[in-house]
């Protein structure tokens, strides 16, 4: 138990100082770099402050989910609709087959051996960490954001549904019946409370969240954890019963109640939970095969940028025709490593997938957090008030 809180605290510790270092010397890199730093730093593989346990590791499951429970909730339907859904959708579907034949041909020249596992890695967007700098900035409802939030969310709804069908111990078909029931199963969680509960009951819950019952991020977080156990039952990753569960409280929180949940939600996940799920993701990290052969990690980076990057500056050349809004948009829709530390960590507690590739995996996919928000950052123009104007018309 004293390792087990000594780790911790070394933990909470990495969480509530980064913030604070990064604004006392104004460092312009996104937290969540930092982070898989000082775990990797305080790992095992360097000074071995951190030890992973099974405490630890599941606290760190619950902030892997909490991460995407918090991106399902911030997705809106107007993004994955219309004109925006349908490029999102398209743009996914070829940033996986580029991916799959960049796969291949590192598969057939023998630099890796799950080729299904680095293709999905490889099509993800980080839409939880960069939804912070889009909302700070005032772009959630301009033209750009509703582009940006349609491709976030195939970024990562796609991988995740990947994840289940192609990577899971079942077939491919058995995958696709789980997942079948599953979505059964969750749509009638979700439209059952709607339907029986009376006023009362809802009066009850309004009452609650101003109380020390927080009646209804109690309920919040049961049907996140009631999702995560169900999904885990279907034999499906994780983090898709913590997207749809998001989805889910999106649509049917009590009005007026939903800011107010999401940032409570939001108090625990960022507080405590994601931060610990991003220094565990750098402790077990071979940072030691990176420092011995950085060149995976290059390529895999490379193979990003193409895969995910060029192909949407290629296929938004009409939606977004301004050149430098197209390419900061690129750039951020080619951002991703939550959705790469899920992959690599199915696939190598399935023994598919070598801890050097997937050190390298993470490795690539922390570059594009440091690099590209920076370099779409150097992009940004001011917004045009005709864009927020039309900005629902992207729907």
């Amino acid at each position: 138990m004293h390792d087990e809180f000594r780790s911790l605290l070394v933990i909470t510790a990495i969480a509530a100082f980064t913030p604070l270092i990064v604004g006392l010397f104004r460092i312009k890199v996104a937290e969540v770099v930092l982070l898989l730093g000082a775990g990797i730093l305080f790992g095992p593989e360097l000074l071995g402050w951190i030890v992973i346990d099974d405490s630890i590791s599941l606290l760190s499951e619950l902030g892997l989910g909490l991460l995407f429970f918090l991106a399902g909730m911030e997705l809106e339907q107007r993004a994955i609709r219309g004109q925006s859904g349908k490029l999102a959708a398209v743009g996914w579907l070829i940033s996986l087959i580029v991916a799959i034949a960049a796969a291949l041909l590192m598969s057939y020249r023998g630099r890796i051996d799950d080729t299904i596992g680095v293709a999905i890695a490889l099509t993800s967007t980080a839409l939880g960490t960069l939804l912070p700098i889009i909302r700070d900035r005032g772009e959630l409802g301009t033209r750009f954001g509703t582009f940006f939030m349609g491709a976030g969310a195939w970024g990562e709804f796609g991988p995740i549904i990947a994840i289940s069908v192609l990577l899971g111990t079942k077939s491919s078909f058995a995958a696709i019946l789980s997942l079948a029931a599953f979505a059964v199963l969750a749509f009638v969680m979700a439209t059952l409370p709607a339907r029986f509960a009376g006023d009362r009951v809802r009066e009850v819950i309004a009452r609650g969240q101003n109380t020390s019952s927080q009646t209804a991020l109690r309920f919040t977080m049961l049907l996140l954890v009631l999702l995560l156990s169900m999904a885990g039952l279907f034999g499906l990753d994780v983090v898709l019963g913590a997207f749809i569960a998001g989805v889910i409280v999106r649509r049917f929180a009590p009005a007026g109640g939903e800011s107010a949940l999401q940032t409570r939600i939001e108090a625990i996940g960022f507080g405590f939970l994601i931060p610990l799920f991003f220094v565990v993701s750098g402790a077990t990290l071979d940072i030691r095969s990176i420092i011995e052969d950085p060149l995976p990690m290059i390529r895999f980076f490379l193979y990003i940028a193409v895969a995910r990057g060029l192909t949407q500056y290629l296929l938004y050349r009409r939606a977004i025709p301004d050149r430098r809004e197209r390419a900061r948009f690129s750039l951020y829709v080619a951002t991703g490593l939550p959705i790469i530390v899920a992959v690599t960590a199915v696939e190598v507690s399935a023994g598919a997938m070598s801890s050097t590739d997937a050190a390298a995996l993470v490795g690539a996919g922390a570059l594009t957090v440091l690099f590209f928000p920076l370099m779409g950052n150097a992009l940004v123009k001011a917004p045009s008030a005709p864009d927020q104007e039309r900005a629902a018309n992207a729907a």
